[in-house]
């Protein structure tokens, strides 16, 4: 028995929004660094100090740690706990919630959240409607001289959408962090990166976006 055109049409429109799942996504985060260093360390190498809590949650903090070497190791750094330069200390947060905008929304949604070195918690609420899933990710990254102690460079971002890949976009979070290293431009800034949603990974290089003016700054011509 043929199909009727309707139907023809419905698979067609399945099949196109499958495909387009495939593709690229932007991944898109708020960044904040600062940099003492003008050049890579000589050696270029690190080690990484654990938090307690990471180190009590070992296991689960492994893949996150290992996504965050390999951004360092895209920017000319590497590990070698023997003979570090640098002494690096990584944080990670995750959470999601439902947007405060959506319809026949209740006052207290259902909320979790968790982190390495803050704690972890739920807390429960009630809605009226099921709205979608607002995911957040954050990682950072301190580093600092191994002789002296002295911070010499850090660096967070902050990830927020109904779209996440875990542990890789952790990875992505950190290779957003590390743009520009080691001379990245000073304090918050936008970072985009295209995502292979079935890899994780990168489909080109974060790209950084020009933060908006200031409010009642004068206008320059145009980039």
């Amino acid at each position: 028995m043929p199909w009727s055109r309707p139907v023809v049409a419905l698979l067609l429109v399945a099949t196109a929004l499958l495909a387009g799942c495939a593709g690229p996504r932007l991944v898109q985060s708020d960044v904040s660094s600062y940099s003492t260093l003008t050049t890579l360390p000589s050696p270029p190498t690190y080690r990484i100090e654990r938090l307690p809590s990471q180190q009590l949650h070992a296991a689960a903090f492994a893949p996150i740690e290992a996504q965050a070497e390999a951004a360092l190791a895209r920017v000319g750094l590497r590990r070698d706990d023997a003979q570090p330069s640098l002494v690096a200390q990584l944080g990670a947060e995750g959470g999601y919630a439902t947007p405060r905008a959506w319809p026949y929304y209740g006052p207290d949604p259902f909320y979790g959240r968790w982190g390495y070195g803050r704690g972890w918690g739920w807390g429960p609420g009630w809605v009226m409607d099921a709205p979608p899933t607002l995911y957040h990710r954050k990682v950072s990254l301190v580093l600092r001289n191994a002789q002296t102690q002295q911070v010499v460079y850090e660096t967070s971002a902050t990830y927020e959408d109904v779209w996440t890949k875990d542990p890789a976009i952790y990875g992505v979070l950190f290779d957003q962090a590390l743009s520009g290293f080691p001379q990245p431009p000073q304090g918050p800034r936008s970072v985009r990166t295209e995502v292979m949603v079935d890899t994780g990974r990168p489909a080109a290089a974060p790209a950084s976006v020009a933060p908006p003016a200031a409010a009642g700054a004068g206008t320059g011509a145009p980039q």
